[in-house]
């Protein structure tokens, strides 16, 4: 068997490497991972094919300048870590100068993190105003088990993470529908959060908003302040679902009227799509097993697939 050659080790020495499961954070993005890795390995393929290396030169970079790109990871710093339930955290990034992410609504970016040398990626929501300025905010709750949550968990002020996006989102245009229903479960509220700011923020859109936040108990609610702020604007109304709470006994008086025990059942679906004063478009964000949930109650209530957005 003929020895390699030595320009030829190179050469596979600098063959991008196929991603592996653990790196695609399943959220259908566009380009995903797998994309990127095929767009590389045919520019392989050609420098290797016309052995020109410098067609090579500009692939391994990762960009510093902070513009998000779909294609590479962008370093952000970390400028501070707000512990918001026992296991929910609230990172907030830097940008330089007054530069902003430009997300469009609802859209999500995809983080990087090496754990025991293996990579994983995740996509998040940022939940700070799709116009923030200077910085971006993203919730992310950790799990015990959890590969990116142990990586996550090791942040602090100062610390340098890869980011890369944004994809998804959900195309809203002001006064477009008559009135949106959010059907959000735990971290599922984070896709909401920069809608709702954008249409209060708005005098011009008069979107009625109906928020159900669905948690285990009253203390697990994350960004407390932040919703009773949007529920005091005409248009919006914001619910509280709790699984694990057996009475409202021990709730504050400003709960009680809008804050329903067990889970989101198909009955109390309908009776929230009853109270509704427009016909309701729905946008709903969860688990797999609570978005198939909604789905579902939803058509038993008579709200046809083209009425609904999943994130």
């Amino acid at each position: 068997l003929q020895a390699m050659s030595g320009s030829e080790q190179d050469w596979l020495a600098l063959r991008p490497q196929e991603p592996s499961p653990s790196q695609c954070c399943g959220s259908g993005c566009k380009p995903c991972i797998y994309d990127v890795y095929e767009r590389e390995l045919a520019l392989w393929e050609r420098a290797r094919a016309m052995q020109d290396k410098s067609l090579l030169v500009a692939k391994k970079e990762q960009s510093s300048n902070s513009e998000l790109n779909p294609d590479t990871f962008t370093a952000f710093s970390v400028s501070s870590v707000e512990q918001l339930t026992e296991d929910t955290y609230q990172y907030k990034f830097e940008l330089p100068g007054n530069s902003s992410l430009r997300l469009s609504l609802g859209q999500h970016i995809v983080l990087r993190g090496v754990v025991n040398g293996l990579e994983v990626q995740r996509a998040y929501t940022p939940i700070s105003p799709v116009n923030a300025e200077g910085y971006f905010e993203v919730l992310i709750k950790c799990y015990e088990a959890g590969l990116m949550s142990q990586y996550i968990k090791t942040w602090k002020r100062g610390d340098v993470v890869f980011w890369r996006g944004p994809f998804g989102g959900f195309p809203y245009r002001p006064n477009q529908h008559g009135e949106l229903l959010m059907l959000a479960s735990g971290t599922g509220l984070a896709p909401m959060i920069p809608i709702l700011q954008s249409i209060t923020d708005d005098e011009e859109d008069e979107t009625f908003v109906t928020l159900v936040g669905c948690f285990p108990t009253f203390d697990k609610i994350y960004l407390k302040p932040l919703l009773q702020d949007f529920a005091r604007f005409w248009n919006v109304r914001v619910f509280f679902v709790l699984s694990q709470e057996t009475s409202l006994d021990k709730l504050p008086w400003s709960y009680k009227e809008n804050t329903y025990t067990g889970r989101l059942s198909e009955d109390l679906v309908k009776t929230i799509i009853n109270s509704c004063r427009r016909k309701p478009f729905v946008l709903i964000c969860g688990s797999s097993a609570f978005s198939e949930d909604m789905s579902r109650y939803l058509k038993a209530s008579g709200i046809e697939e083209d009425s609904c957005f999943v994130f």
